[in-house]
């Protein structure tokens, strides 16, 4: 009888737990979709309004956001030694905070003992609130630790809107604890907007608070 009892109550305290488990995922999962993204909302009440007026957009349909931030790492070393991939991939999702894909060659080189196949790279595709939350990370802690910081180049889109970065030292992002690293490691971040040319994505951009370096005028 007195085991009985004891399977009886475990049974009732079963139920009990996962009830009580749903309720604090439920309550965590409110808190997070609570929490506005800063730049989001810069962008729909301060920059949106900003760039109708300083372009002349007829609608708001028309003004250009960001829709997607690409981050790829290559790894020429993988090529020779695979915990070197292992490091990118630890580095790269420590730094974006999502899962990353593997990158394969698509043609093998002979010369650099590379197969067709062989995984030579990291790559991270930010959407959205982690997209918004990236670009705050770069733009106001990542870049400012640059040595020599001198600005961003304008001369860096590709005539479709896009814009790209070359960082040379991932451990200008404070995620990454510099102590443990093996090797500096660079990295590629292209920021893809629905503007139509790249004097929009400049403005856009430039809006969102990117430190592009002055244009000097000329004197005549």
């Amino acid at each position: 009888m007195a085991e009985k009892k004891v399977q009886k109550n475990k049974e009732e305290k079963a139920p009990k737990a996962k009830k009580e488990k749903a309720k604090v995922k439920e309550t965590v999962i409110e808190v997070e979709t609570s929490i506005p993204v800063r730049l989001e909302e810069i962008y729909k009440k301060e920059i949106v309004p900003a760039l109708m007026k300083k372009i002349n957009y007829k609608s708001v349909m028309q003004v250009p956001k960001l829709s997607k931030i690409v981050i790829n790492m290559g790894v020429g070393a993988a090529v020779a030694d695979s915990k070197a991939l292992d490091d990118a991939i630890k580095s790269i999702e420590t730094i974006s905070g999502q899962k990353s894909s593997v990158r394969t060659a698509k043609k093998a080189i002979s010369n650099f003992k590379l197969r067709e196949g062989m995984k030579i790279g990291t790559k991270v595709t930010l959407r959205r609130d982690k997209m918004y939350e990236f670009l705050d990370r770069v733009i106001n802690v990542a870049l400012p630790r640059v040595r020599d910081f001198r600005g961003l180049s304008d001369k860096s889109f590709d005539g479709r809107g896009n814009y790209t970065i070359g960082v040379k030292e991932h451990v200008i992002f404070p995620e990454i604890d510099i102590d443990k690293v093996n090797k500096i490691l660079g990295m590629d971040i292209t920021f893809v907007t629905t503007a139509k040319n790249d004097a929009d994505a400049y403005e856009l951009l430039l809006a969102f608070g990117f430190p592009f370096i002055k244009k000097e005028v000329k004197s005549a």
